[in-house]
């Protein structure tokens, strides 16, 4: 048996193996597994065959062609929309749901009315209290800021290093 180069994977050996173990030639064998390398990273299931892949686009646009997925829904329209949806009722008493899902697959509707995420619905306002309700308004209209007294760190600090400070926290422990 001649083996043409340096064996280091059983892959080389090609049906070497099998013919040594079908005729029962235990010294061919044994010979064959000597002669492989005995470092594990040479092993064969390491040493896998590579095939070249394309690079598929993974865009957006192309995935949605590729699985022929319809227009996307938006969460909200860009305008302040109260009609949404208004002729649903007429389109599914002319004709079935059927051809009201496809209208809406075709051309889906958003799913909201207004996309304004600081929108507070006037059911919520009203039953806030007074306070609310007026630092509510003034930030919807851009008024002044809500008056919030000036704070002095450092005579806030000196005051309570201050002796007669002391001696009230020493007096309460």
């Amino acid at each position: 048996m001649q083996i043409g180069s340096i064996l280091t994977r059983e892959d080389q050996l090609g049906g070497a193996l099998s013919v040594s173990v079908n005729e029962q030639r235990r010294a061919d064998f044994s010979m064959l597994l000597a002669m492989l390398s005995q470092d594990a990273l040479d092993f064969s299931q390491f040493h896998l065959p590579e095939d070249e892949t394309v690079e598929s686009d993974l865009s957006e646009d192309a995935l949605k062609k590729e699985f022929q997925v319809g227009p996307k829904q938006s969460l909200a329209p860009a305008q302040f929309d109260m009609l949404i949806g208004k002729n649903n009722a007429e389109s599914l008493s002319r004709s079935s749901m059927a051809s009201l899902r496809l209208a809406n697959c075709l051309d889906p509707e958003p799913l909201a009315i207004r996309d304004d995420y600081k929108h507070i619905p006037l059911m919520v306002v009203d039953n806030c209290e007074l306070a609310v309700r007026h630092r509510l308004e003034s930030e919807i209209h851009g008024g002044a800021a809500i008056d919030k007294p000036k704070m002095d760190a450092a005579a806030m600090y000196d005051q309570l290093n201050s002796q007669e400070m002391q001696n009230a926290l020493m007096q309460s422990a």
